[in-house]
């Protein structure tokens, strides 16, 4: 790969920038030969302040960019990505979009692709949420029988995250 993509992870608001999941597909990311980093967001509770942190952190690489958030993190990812040069992806889990009443927030991304994944069974966002985002903005979509923190399926959501960056 010529320019290979910088991969940058969003984490949610209720954990910390190397959990299971971001340390399961930071793995795969290395692996693969990608440079890979975690913002630190512990301790800010604003969107709007994780994302002033992620494009001041992002904008001065001069790279392409694959941005990956889970929950809130998703939510500050695809916020981030109308404000960074190419961003050739973004890859979401169960993302805070459409809460009750910050429907307005919903961020418009702008990314080569979008995945999304998200658990039937989230309580704290619903699946029809990533399914309204995903209609549009002609985004990939898996949904898998899972929870909101979907723990229990870092390898499902480590191979969508493979086959997702197969085509960025």
């Amino acid at each position: 790969m010529a320019n290979p993509p910088y991969v940058c992870f969003s984490h949610g608001k209720e954990s910390g920038p190397w959990g299971t999941k971001i340390a399961a597909m930071a793995d795969l990311a290395r692996d693969r030969g990608l440079d890979v980093e975690s913002i630190d967001y512990r301790g800010m509770d604003d969107p709007a302040a994780r994302v002033e942190k992620l494009v001041a952190h992002c904008a001065p690489l001069g790279r392409p960019l694959v941005l990956v958030g889970s929950s809130m993190g998703g939510h500050v990812a695809a916020a981030a990505s109308a404000r960074l040069p190419d961003v050739r992806g973004l890859f979401l889990i169960a993302p805070a979009f459409f809460i009750p009443g910050y429907e307005a927030l919903t961020p418009v991304p702008r990314a080569g692709r979008i995945t999304l994944v998200h658990g039937w069974r989230d309580d704290v966002v619903p699946a029809a949420n990533s399914i309204r985002f995903a209609a549009q903005h002609r985004a990939g979509l898996h949904l898998i029988d899972g929870d909101h923190r979907l723990t229990e399926h870092v390898f499902e959501i480590n191979r969508c995250f493979d086959w997702f960056l197969d085509d960025v």
